[in-house]
């Protein structure tokens, strides 16, 4: 098999990203604080103060367990990583990391950037231009091993499409959405432009877990509810709202990927969409449905593999190790997990592997 494709991996966001906001803007720049352990947030005892609020928050409504700042107790002592690959300040040390996972290539995502953090347009952009620089010049030392997907200041739709373009000349494969953006549903018209530009410059549109609503995000918490009704279930809302609404048919070469939400609930969905539409539903199947839509799930070592590729289709299914995260998410060891099964051929695995994410992402 040729070099597995780490479809899913994250940066853990530092103070050398913050570096690079613009001067006029750095003191707004979010600041790390720091607060006793024997507070209600626990080990978990740092966080980035933006806009006077504190991100992300450990405890309480709103609350969401997140592997930045790395100065947090609960980050202490991992054997997995160091701040400095977490942060890629370490590329080197990244790249050994890859090779201990056996992966040849990591997609990155953000971390801060999985939770609502402002409503200030001024400030968004300055934040998504400041990661957006620091993971193209951080992937730009990996010998092309690591791609990045770029976040977008979505409330200043002209700076979102000048992202775009930037992100196309510095190594970006995708465009990182949460399921709901604000005040937007993925189908809705006020993201169209960033549909097309996506299309123009062949960059696949990336749903990972997360929550871009800030009203979403303060009714859980965290201790009671996890992150499945503010985060994990966000991909399935956008997967439903585009599908439903024939968007794919709008973008004709415009690629979806759903990331970091299992895949085990595609049969579902596609059954519930198909009692919606009823003789609007034009595909025999629900593979045809993810053929001619371009439909990529990212689904998850232990679960029913083969099912779920009897809906979606082989060429549909991608894999990620979440690395650095450590949350239920994290399979840093999904590679060898794929290679025990029995149930899985060798050519399913080297799709999901390799085939499959070197399309979603154009590589």
């Amino acid at each position: 098999m040729k070099g597995i494709i780490d479809a899913d991996t994250h940066i853990s966001e530092g103070a050398a990203m913050w570096a690079l906001m613009d001067q006029a803007m750095q003191p707004r720049r979010p600041i790390m604080l720091q607060v006793p352990e024997d507070t209600w947030y626990g080990n978990r005892d740092a966080f980035w103060l933006i806009d006077g609020e504190i991100y992300p928050k450990p405890a309480g409504k709103g609350s969401f367990a997140l592997v930045t700042p790395s100065e947090q107790k609960v980050q202490a002592g991992r054997k997995d990583s160091t701040p400095a690959t977490r942060e890629m300040t370490d590329i080197k040390g990244r790249l050994a990391d890859m090779a201990k996972l056996n992966t040849a290539m990591q997609i990155v995502y953000p971390t801060l950037f999985l939770v609502y953090n402002t409503k200030d347009k001024e400030l968004e952009v300055a934040l998504c231009r400041a990661y957006n620089r620091f993971l193209a010049q951080a992937c730009a030392q990996s010998g092309g091993l690591m791609k990045w997907v770029v976040v977008l200041p979505l409330q200043s739709m002209n700076v979102a499409i000048d992202e775009i373009r930037f992100a196309k000349e510095h190594g970006a494969v995708g465009i990182f959405f949460r399921g709901i953006e604000g005040e937007h549903t993925l189908d809705s018209p006020y993201l169209f432009p960033v549909y097309e530009e996506a299309q123009k410059h062949n960059l696949s549109v990336c749903v990972h877990t997360g929550c871009g609503v800030k009203q979403v995000l303060e009714m859980f918490d965290l201790a009671r509810n996890h992150t499945f009704g503010h985060t994990r279930v966000m991909p399935l809302l956008a997967f439903r709202d585009l599908v439903a609404n024939k968007i794919p048919e709008q973008f004709p070469s415009l690629r979806f990927g759903f990331i970091e939400a299992a895949a085990g609930w595609a049969p579902f969905l596609i059954h519930i969409i198909r009692r919606v539409l009823k003789e609007r539903f034009k595909y025999a199947s629900s593979e045809e449905l993810f053929r001619e839509y371009r439909l990529y799930i990212a689904c998850e070592a232990d679960e029913d593999i083969p099912y779920i590729a009897k809906h979606t289709g082989e060429e549909h299914l991608l894999i990620g190790s979440d690395y650095p995260h450590n949350d239920p998410s994290r399979e840093d060891q999904f590679v060898n997990a794929l290679n025990v099964r029995e149930d899985i051929s060798p050519q399913l695995r080297q799709k999901i592997l390799y085939d499959n994410p070197r399309a979603f992402y154009a590589l």
